[in-house]
């Protein structure tokens, strides 16, 4: 059954789900957090043929920014706002417009994203910074292993997805005008610095792989500068895929998105062969040739392939190493809050218990144990 693209959970390679959670759904509560009348009266003023009325519905889930199906009597659109109220966010928390300006610059772009519509930047419309996007239909796949294909449909799916990351590296964000979409250079040295205060401002226990990685990462960094746009949250779950061919058409959840290193986009989204399925949603263990998945190394050689990297990918093992470091530490910042009783749901517990073990499988990488 195909399924809305809208979705949106950060970090989601460690979110506490069983291996095939359930569609995003909508709620079944009717009213609206917005003031309808005010909000149907922008649209019709900012976007071109709208025509109300509109019913809202939001979607359930985790996301940070509540997204909603919003329906007028001839077409279906997707809006995604701050969370309210708008006076108790950080300045540079949920910054939405950032979505919509990555959006807006890929919309002519080989990477297939939601065509967005409007931004509304003025807090007193609706109490929110919001925009509002096209909807998109399509099939999510939400197990790695993609249970519900035949072996011979698999393969495809992954070459469509290798060729939408590989897509989105060859953009240079100068010619769209993201020149100035993250901070230049110096992307891991800032990125382990930051992660690392992180970790020390959360920690709970001593990790000795979480101490390795902290002392070993620094000195490993590759000598490149390279900066592309980077997805940051970059998975199969996060795709939309056509309703019956093996064609990515919609990418989501940019909310992490930045100028960064592309291959530490990569590395992350290479991590499900070396993660389990369910909590870490990987197909590491599975009989991958047999279920029809490419190995790692075909799916890296495909992409060095199609972003030209005669050389392949030579410090693979410090760009896995770093993307765990950086989970590891975010498991433990959800650890910490189930301690101080601000998380304190099973889920957070049991993510929290992760930043251990993946601090141990980074660390086994960064020394070189790929298997």
């Amino acid at each position: 059954m195909p399924a809305c693209w809208v979705r949106g959970t950060s970090c989601g390679t460690l979110r506490a789900h069983s291996p095939r959670p359930e569609p995003r759904r909508m709620s079944e509560r009717s009213e609206s957090p917005f003031d309808l009348d005010a909000l149907s009266a922008w649209l019709g003023q900012a976007v071109t043929g709208f025509a109300g009325p509109i019913t809202l519905q939001k979607f359930k889930g985790g996301q940070s920014n509540p997204t909603y199906a919003l329906d007028t009597p001839n077409k279906r659109y997707v809006l995604r706002s701050k969370p309210g109220p708008v006076a108790k966010l950080l300045p540079s928390a949920h910054a939405i417009e950032r979505e919509f300006r990555v959006l807006d610059a890929l919309a002519d772009s080989e990477v297939p994203v939601p065509k967005v519509l409007a931004l509304c930047q003025d807090e007193g419309v609706i109490g929110r910074m919001f925009y509002l996007m096209e909807r998109v239909d399509g099939r999510i796949f939400w197990d790695a292993a993609l249970p519900e294909l035949d072996a011979a449909a698999r393969g495809p799916i992954y070459a469509a997805m290798n060729d939408t990351i590989a897509a989105l590296h060859r953009v240079v964000p100068e010619q769209i005008g993201l020149a100035d979409y993250g901070a230049a250079g110096n992307y891991f040295e800032r990125q382990i610095h930051r992660w690392s205060k992180q970790y020390r401002a959360s920690e709970t226990q001593t990790i000795e792989a979480m101490e390795q990685l902290i002392e070993w990462l620094p000195g490993a960094m590759p000598a490149d500068e390279e900066a592309r746009i980077v997805h940051g949250d970059f998975r199969i779950d996060n795709l939309v895929f056509h309703p019956s061919e093996p064609r990515v058409i919609a990418v989501l959840d940019w909310e992490l998105s930045t100028l960064g290193h592309p291959l530490a986009d990569f590395a992350y989204h290479c991590l499900a062969w070396f993660t389990p399925p369910g909590i870490m949603r990987g197909i590491a263990g599975l009989p991958i040739a047999n279920l029809g998945l490419p190995s790692l190394e075909s799916y890296i050689a495909d992409y060095c392939q199609k972003t030209g990297r005669q050389a392949g990918i030579p410090d693979l093992n410090f760009y896995l190493a770093y993307n765990l470091f950086r989970l590891a530490g975010i498991a433990q910042g959800i650890a910490k809050r189930a301690e101080q009783g601000t998380a304190s749901s099973a889920k957070a517990l049991e993510t929290g218990a992760l930043a251990r073990p993946v601090a141990e499988l980074g660390w086994r990488i960064a020394q070189g144990h790929m298997h």
